[in-house]
């Protein structure tokens, strides 16, 4: 195993890590702020890792799909949010579920515009080895958490991208919508793991090569730009 494989690896652990203690306090300060402070009393608007972390879903789970050498996702503790204390919980549901992918996106983007400000001065005021290392970190940052905003998009149950669908449901169809969330797990595991080796069609990869990559290249470009 190579120095630079592991330092890749640690790099993709801690931008993990930061992007989603920051997706869900996203989460639990959009559910604060919209009238529900179930999460915040229970510390989730906080930048403490160990708030959200889930020893399974954030650090075993990860591991274990690596060492498979197939997609590698997480997911941390479930922010709670009381729906019936929200101020219009059909529309504020969606704005919680939508604040986790917009904060990892922002995240992208302040990553681009730091890397931007500091390349210059980066490469003049360190070693070449040490100055390449913060912008390979940079640049990893920023495709881990557009990979986390675009994931929590797709419209599957219990991904955020599933409440789009909220406001269009009533009574039965509603919950039936809730009952599917119980087998979250079975669903992402067909899609990103049975799906691909019945048909050959890597779902994830080609929607992945429309949202996050070009964006990733776009922000890229950005922080190099006029260098």
């Amino acid at each position: 195993m190579s120095s630079s494989y592991i330092m890749n690896l640690l790099a993709s652990a801690v931008a993990v890590i930061v992007g989603i203690v920051i997706h869900e306090s996203a989460h639990a300060a959009a559910a604060w702020a919209l009238g529900d402070k179930t999460a915040r009393s229970r510390g989730r608007v906080s930048l403490n890792p160990l708030n959200h972390i889930d020893p399974f879903g954030t650090v075993l789970l990860p591991l274990l799909m690596l060492a498979a050498g197939g997609p590698v996702f997480a997911f941390a503790k479930p922010v709670p949010v009381y729906l019936n204390n929200l101020k219009h919980p059909k529309r504020d549901e969606v704005l919680v579920s939508v604040a986790g992918p917009a904060s990892n996106i922002a995240l992208a983007c302040l990553a681009a515009a730091l890397m931007h400000a500091t390349y210059g001065n980066l490469y003049t005021s360190m070693s070449f080895a040490v100055a390449s290392q913060i912008m390979n970190f940079g640049a990893t940052f920023i495709v881990v958490n557009l990979s986390l905003a675009f994931f929590n998009l797709i419209p599957i149950p219990p991904l955020d991208g599933s409440s789009i669908i909220v406001p269009f449901l009533n009574g039965k169809a509603l919950n039936n919508y809730y009952r599917l969330q119980q087998y979250a797990m079975p669903i992402l595991i067909i899609v990103l793991y049975l799906l691909p080796m019945w048909t050959g069609i890597d779902v994830i990869g080609r929607y992945f090569d429309v949202t996050v990559y070009p964006l990733a290249e776009w922000l890229l470009n950005f922080a190099i730009a006029g260098i």
